[in-house]
C-alpha cells in the first residue's frame, strides 16, 4: 500500500506541475486580416515570413473586397482591412470599420487585359474587346475592385455599350476573374497587370494606352474597429509596407511605388480616390 500511495502521490504531483506549466505558457497570438483576393499570391508568401518573425499565428481570408467588408460589418470581426482599391477602403473608413487617417498605402496597381498567352483572338486593344464573338471576362463591379475599375474604363472610353453584349462572366474576386483566363473560358479579362505574374505559362498582358488609364488603383491596410491587438494589427500593416515585403511584392508583378506605376500612364493619373458604378451597373449581377 505505501509503495501504491507513493505512486498515485507521483502522479498527482506531475499532473499538477503539467498543469501549472501550461496555465504560465502565453498563448500564441491569432491575427485575422481580411485580403482582397487582388493580392492573394504575394500575401499568402508574406503571412509566412510574419508568422515566423513574429511568432504568432495569423488567418488570412481572401475574397472580393466588398464581400469581406460586409463580413467584417456582420461578424464584427477582424483585425486587418487590405481591400484591392481604395474605393472599398473609403467605404470601410465611411462606415466606421476603420478609422479616418489609418489607411496606408501598400502597392500600385494598374489596370490591363489578360489574354490566353498564344491570344489565339489576336487581341491587341481596348476596342478588340467589341468585336463580334470576342468572350469577355470581368469581375462584378459591385463587390470586386478589379471589376469596378474595367467598367469604369469602358464608359470612360465610350466602350461599354459596344463591349457589354461580349461580357460572358462577372467573376466573384480577383483570384476567380483571374482564373477564367487560366482556364481559357474566356478570350480576354479586364484585369490588373500583376496577373500575368500569376499564371506565366498561360497567361499575359496586353497594356492599355496610358491615355486610357482613367486611375491608378491603391492597395492600402488599416487596423479595423474591432482588431484585438490593435499593436499587432499596426506590426502587420507596417511589414507589409516593409523591405522584406516589398521585394515579394515586386517579384509577384506589384508596383511598390508610384513612380513605377507611372510608366504605364499619363504624368497626371488620378491615383486611387473612388469613382462609381457607371449607369446602368447599380444592382446589376
Amino acid at each position: 500500500m505505501k509503495n501504491t500511495g507513493v505512486k498515485i502521490l507521483a502522479v498527482l504531483c506531475a499532473a499538477a506541475f503539467s498543469a501549472g506549466a501550461s496555465a504560465s505558457a502565453p498563448a500564441r497570438k491569432t491575427l485575422e486580416v481580411m485580403v482582397g483576393s487582388a493580392a492573394s499570391p504575394p500575401v499568402e508568401e508574406i503571412v509566412k515570413l510574419f508568422e515566423k518573425k513574429e511568432g504568432v499565428k495569423v488567418e488570412a481570408h481572401y475574397g472580393g473586397s466588398g464581400t469581406l467588408l460586409s463580413q467584417i460589418e456582420v461578424a464584427r470581426r477582424g483585425d486587418v482591412y487590405f481591400p484591392g482599391s481604395s474605393d472599398f477602403m473609403d467605404k470601410a473608413v465611411g462606415h466606421g470599420v476603420v478609422k479616418a487617417g489609418a489607411p496606408k498605402v501598400v502597392v500600385y496597381l494598374v489596370p490591363a487585359i489578360i489574354v490566353p498567352r498564344d491570344n489565339p483572338r489576336h487581341i491587341a486593344s481596348l476596342e478588340d474587346l467589341a468585336r463580334p464573338g470576342v468572350r469577355v471576362g470581368i469581375g462584378r463591379p459591385d463587390s470586386v475592385c478589379v471589376g469596378l475599375y474595367g467598367v469604369q474604363i469602358l464608359a470612360e472610353q465610350g466602350l461599354l455599350k459596344a463591349v457589354r453584349p461580349n461580357i460572358v462572366t462577372q467573376a466573384e474576386s480577383c483570384a476567380k476573374t483571374c482564373s477564367v483566363a487560366s482556364l481559357g473560358l474566356v478570350d480576354a479579362v479586364l484585369g490588373w497587370r500583376a496577373f500575368q505574374f500569376w499564371d506565366p505559362a498561360r497567361l499575359k498582358a496586353v497594356m492599355l494606352k496610358p491615355a486610357q488609364v482613367g486611375r491608378i488603383a491603391t492597395m492600402t491596410a488599416a487596423p479595423t474597429k474591432y482588431a484585438k491587438d490593435k499593436a499587432l494589427a499596426e506590426k502587420f500593416v507596417d511589414f507589409l509596407r516593409g523591405p522584406e515585403a516589398r521585394a515579394i511584392f515586386r517579384k509577384w508583378g506589384y508596383l511598390p511605388t508610384l513612380k513605377e506605376a507611372r510608366r504605364f500612364t499619363l504624368p497626371d493619373t488620378l491615383v486611387g480616390g473612388t469613382a462609381p458604378l457607371p449607369r446602368g451597373w447599380e444592382g446589376d449581377s
